[in-house]
């Protein structure tokens, strides 16, 4: 069976949309399927997809990180406030890991983003900033390699399983 791989699965266009810092919301769940759900303070995307690494907040995501670790399985949601469009890749195998001084880059540029997001539906650079506030060595990274995605924006494809033709990865 042949895994699809990051490119695979998702258009150049939308690897642009959730690389350039929308909103992120990440999920997992026990071993007994009971969900576990937090906001993102920060995500960043290697080249292509192959490593999405999501930023949470220990302290407001205990339960996250401890079905994370104990299953390694995520799925993440990045949603673009002004469209809705939005985009879930789902994975298993998640790493966890504490941040460090390196992150800072990435939660930056994560929160400029995000002010301009937030920013087009009406909301200042403080609620922004409030909403993603955080102390770096309070923050937890976890990466994975992204093995399904899925167009969660609301109408009618809403759950439809991504795999971009030849054509439109072009």
């Amino acid at each position: 069976m042949n895994t699809p791989t990051p490119a695979s699965l998702l258009s150049p266009e939308l690897i642009a949309m959730m690389d350039k810092g929308v909103s992120v919301n990440v999920s997992s769940c026990s071993l007994e399927l009971r969900p576990s759900i937090m906001r993102a303070v920060g995500s960043a995307i290697t080249a292509g997809c192959q490593t999405v690494t999501v930023y949470v907040s220990r302290p407001q995501s205990r339960q996250l990180i401890q079905d994370i670790a104990t299953t390694g399985r995520i799925a993440v949601v990045f949603s673009e406030p002004a469209t809705h469009r939005t985009v879930q890749l789902k994975a298993s195998g998640a790493r966890i890991r504490c941040t460090e001084p390196s992150d800072e880059a990435a939660l930056a540029r994560y929160l400029a983003s995000m002010e301009q997001e937030i920013g087009r539906v009406g909301y200042g650079p403080a609620f922004t900033q409030a909403m993603l506030a955080h102390r770096l060595e309070d923050v937890v990274a976890i990466s994975f390699e992204p093995l399904q995605a899925f167009d969660q924006t609301p109408g009618p494809r809403a759950g439809t399983a991504l795999n971009p033709s030849p054509a439109s990865a072009a």
